[in-house]
């Protein structure tokens, strides 16, 4: 189950009310990156993957924590019956079911972690989690950026980038410029400002 698209971009704008910051930015562009990518494939729904897209860092409505954001969306989720959508908030920070490569701070309690491990165990990844991986590797607050740019950003500001997920990440452009039959960044090069915020 999934909320409607005014219904995911009412529960971001009330999340950047809460915590504001680039990230709601980052998001719509996620949205709007899966939402061109998903209408060139013939298997993926645009709609359904908008709404992924801008909801996959909804757990930052929170405050601001690292692997904290992904159990927070997840918990937030799932308390409203999105489960495809508390799926998302899991997958999009690993390129595999385990917690290994990620980037960041490790800030969740025992409990906290323990859910986001037992959780990806169980997962079933599919083309909407790699869809969303690759639009959160492409997509900046200020609009679509070139991945190895990002990627070369966020090691510059961590001090590394796991080879293997900067692998990862350019296996997923590939795999869906095949799926495709384009070059991804002419899919989504006619956009650059991220959507408007609604209005409250």
């Amino acid at each position: 189950m999934l909320p409607t698209r005014q219904q995911a971009e009412v529960l971001l704008e009330e999340a950047e009310q809460q915590n504001p910051g680039p990230w709601g930015n980052h998001s719509r562009t996620t949205a709007f990156c899966a939402e061109r990518i998903a209408r060139a494939c013939t298997d993926l729904d645009t709609g359904k993957a908008y709404i992924l897209g801008l909801l996959h860092d909804i757990g930052r409505k929170f405050g601001v924590r690292h692997l904290g954001h992904v159990v927070d969306g997840y918990t937030y989720m799932m308390s409203l019956g999105y489960e495809e959508a508390a799926q998302v908030c899991l997958t999009h920070s690993f390129i595999d079911q385990t917690t290994d490569s990620y980037i960041g701070m490790f800030d969740t309690t025992k409990a906290e972690l323990e859910i986001i491990q037992q959780t990806l165990k169980k997962i079933v990844i599919n083309e909407y989690d790699r869809l969303i991986q690759l639009c959160d590797a492409l997509a900046g607050a200020e609009g679509v950026l070139d991945i190895e740019k990002r990627m070369a950003d966020v090691k510059r500001r961590y001090g590394y980038y796991p080879q293997e997920k900067w692998d990862y990440n350019l296996a997923l452009l590939k795999h869906f410029e095949q799926k495709t039959g384009k070059n991804i960044y002419r899919v989504v090069e006619s956009s650059p400002i991220p959507p408007t915020r609604i209005s409250p």
